[in-house]
């Protein structure tokens, strides 16, 4: 009687616990996914009071660019029908050199303003800036990671295309992604290129969903990836159609033979500095690797802004000229 009672328990304790695995992945599934922006991040008003703050020496280039209406938005509409939002600025000077610019998890567009200022302010270059599938003004139902992005980013390549090119030269650009962005812009990278598309560059992107969830996972919660990552990623696979592992910039860069530059900050704690040493060793050449002193997530711009402006036009001008 006794054995049995406390196999009962056992029993019930192993039922308890994987009903307790099953409920957090359950709930650690909309917690990454569905965490949609705050107020500040969907008001586009406060998005740009925001920018402003943080970046007082770049207001009066978006002063410029507003009193003349060059600042213009645009969109196009995802495979599911729903519509995205972009905002772009021709160069000052007509040119054939466009950058599309990618920004990180919950933020918006006006979180790569500050990038939008070194192409175009500093390089001369047109610029289109997406608002990713479920941020800013973008609709969408859930955060995909750049995953699914890709096809959204490949559309915003193609209307940029449209946008910018020359009566007499063919156009030239470059993609340009910070965190969830850089990743973002490996995933694109691995995907069939238009002949407009000269180079990358990733700025502190993950190697995959899993790893970087596998990541916060253990820092966060303290927990392992199994059983709730494979519950998540089940979850996820089942609700949304994607899994966490087959969203891989890993992979993906391994299949690009475009140019690319990896800028990572040294101290960076959120998508470890260690990533992008087995993605620059996936992508074959050429490929720049920087690594940025004292930097943690995505503040390598911030951080050095003159050598990071200098070290990214001398990559791109060796594709772009």
């Amino acid at each position: 009687m006794r054995n049995w009672n406390c196999k009962k328990i056992i029993g019930y304790g192993v039922l308890g616990a994987l009903l307790l695995c099953i409920a957090f992945s359950m709930v650690l599934l909309p917690y990454a996914l569905n965490k949609h922006l705050g107020d500040d991040r969907r008001n586009e008003a406060k998005a740009e009071a925001s920018f402003r703050k943080d970046h007082p020496t770049q207001s009066f280039w978006l002063d410029s660019i507003q009193a003349c209406s060059a600042l213009r938005d645009t969109f196009i509409y995802a495979s599911g029908g729903e519509r995205l939002h972009a905002k772009y600025v021709p160069a000052a000077v007509p040119t054939n050199k466009t950058a599309v610019i990618l920004h990180g998890y919950t933020d918006c567009l006006w979180g790569m303003m500050r990038l939008g200022y070194m192409y175009h302010h500093d390089l001369g270059f047109n610029i289109l800036l997406p608002d990713a599938y479920a941020h800013g003004k973008s609709k969408g139902s859930h955060i995909r990671m750049g995953w699914l992005d890709r096809f959204d980013v490949l559309q915003w390549m193609d209307l940029a295309n449209d946008m910018f090119k020359g009566d007499s030269l063919a156009t030239q650009m470059v993609l340009h992604g910070i965190s969830m962005g850089g990743a973002t812009t490996m995933m694109v990278s691995g995907e069939p290129q238009a002949p407009y598309v000269k180079c990358f560059v990733d700025d502190c992107g993950y190697t995959s969903v899993w790893d970087e969830f596998a990541h916060e996972l253990k820092s966060r919660f303290g927990l392992p990836p199994f059983p709730i990552l494979y519950m998540s990623d089940f979850w996820c696979r089942l609700i949304h159609g994607w899994g966490f592992k087959e969203a891989s910039a890993l992979k993906q860069v391994a299949k690009c033979d475009l140019p690319m530059m990896f800028i990572h900050g040294d101290k960076d704690d959120f998508v470890p500095t260690a990533m992008v040493y087995p993605l620059y060793e996936a992508k074959s050449e050429p490929k720049e690797l920087w690594l940025v002193p004292k930097a943690g997530h995505a503040v390598s711009y911030n951080k050095y802004p003159q050598e990071y402006t200098r070290r990214v036009d001398a990559f791109v001008s060796k594709y772009m000229y």
